[in-house]
């Protein structure tokens, strides 16, 4: 015979008052700190850096239980691209190592452009119990609303920042449709900018453009002409004495040397990356002709086109296993000889990579493994 069961109670076991958050007055002193990114115009900037630094210590030093943390700024810095901020990523390890508990900042556009690293870092900072305060939009990221919020703020400040970028593209590619040249002379050795703005021949670093030329027509190698320049200490445009055969070769295919100008030869991807691409056709180029006081006659320049044509097209296997002055084995692989790079034109050389224990076999362009992918 069964017998009858006593009814299923629940009972409410109430929080401790001194747990309560309508109770609980956090009394313990908050290390805060200040973000904040201001404008890439020098005066401007100044004045804003001023205004913040004085408006934030004001604020945090009125609080009873807040100590000054620092104040991070970035001046003058996209906020698309978080690592790309020195002060921002600076700010983060503080945290990771303790030393904040508290950060507030003017926006969710100051404090970050782009949706998924906003996402990512406010997310990383919620887990440690370090709050962020956004000013202008009321936001406290340790409630349960916040992310949805900033989700949908951070998605703004991205799409504004992509409308920007979108409208400075369109003005910088009717520039170059115009037939603007931008120069950079500090990476451009052969040039300098003339009184009147427009590049202007400087003689002294002329003369170590004309010897690379005549030097490559004269029968010497790229490494040849790198080996001799490196030997006579003579800069490069950033000051660097250190030459290489990638270097040279940069030299020797540049337009601009012989007065003309091929624009948009590279492309940005998209604001938020900001990558480099290399234009193989997806946009349009434009070639300007005597654009410029030219250091190469034309038909020397044509010539050593040539020339390097010439170089490339010939067969110099020796004997297999032998190194070639392409920098590779010849004939020692089925691919040798065979893959050039799409971007730079140096050959593929075979290169044997290991991971966990396991060995994988590829090929990699030569400049981009020798010289890394300044020079691809």
């Amino acid at each position: 015979m069964q017998t009858q069961s006593a009814p299923k109670l629940i009972k409410i076991i109430p929080p401790k008052p001194e747990f309560s958050s309508e109770n609980r007055i956090d009394i313990r002193p908050k290390r805060v700190a200040a973000y904040c990114r201001v404008s890439t115009d020098k005066e401007q900037q100044e004045h804003s850096f001023e205004t913040q630094k004085e408006m934030y210590t004001d604020m945090i030093m009125m609080k009873p239980n807040w100590q000054m943390a620092g104040i991070y700024a970035d001046e003058g810095i996209t906020g698309t691209i978080a690592k790309k901020r020195p002060d921002f990523m600076r700010m983060i390890e503080d945290c990771r190592k303790g030393k904040i508990d508290l950060i507030i900042t003017k926006s969710v556009s100051r404090f970050s452009r782009n949706n998924l690293d906003c996402l990512l870092y406010v997310r990383e900072l919620k887990e440690m119990g370090i709050p962020i305060i956004f000013e202008k939009e009321g936001i406290n990221t340790l409630q349960v609303s916040s992310e949805l919020l900033i989700t949908l703020f951070s998605g703004l400040s991205q799409a504004e920042s992509e409308s920007i970028s979108m409208n400075v593209k369109i003005g910088k590619r009717q520039s170059l449709k115009n037939g603007n040249v931008p120069f950079s002379y500090k990476s451009f050795l052969g040039y300098r900018k003339g009184a009147d703005g427009k590049p202007e021949i400087d003689e002294e670093q002329a003369v170590v453009i004309r010897r690379i030329f005549s030097e490559y027509l004269a029968g010497k190698s790229l490494l040849d002409i790198a080996k001799g320049l490196t030997a006579d200490k003579i800069p490069t445009a950033r000051g660097k004495t250190n030459w290489s055969s990638a270097r040279v070769q940069s030299i020797l295919t540049n337009e601009k040397y012989k007065g003309d100008a091929l624009l948009q030869k590279t492309y940005i991807v998209d604001c938020i990356s900001k990558k480099s691409k290399k234009n193989n056709g997806e946009l349009p180029m434009y070639y300007v002709e005597n654009n410029h006081p030219a250091i190469i006659e034309r038909t020397v320049f044509d010539r050593v086109q040539e020339e390097i044509s010439r170089r490339n097209s010939k067969k110099k296997v020796k004997q297999v296993g032998t190194k070639t002055e392409l920098g590779k084995y010849s004939s020692k692989y089925a691919l040798s000889e065979i893959l050039y790079c799409g971007n730079c034109g140096t050959p593929y050389r075979r290169c044997t990579w290991s991971k966990n224990g396991k060995k994988k076999i590829v090929w990699r362009c030569i400049s981009r493994l020798d010289y890394g992918k300044k020079y691809c």
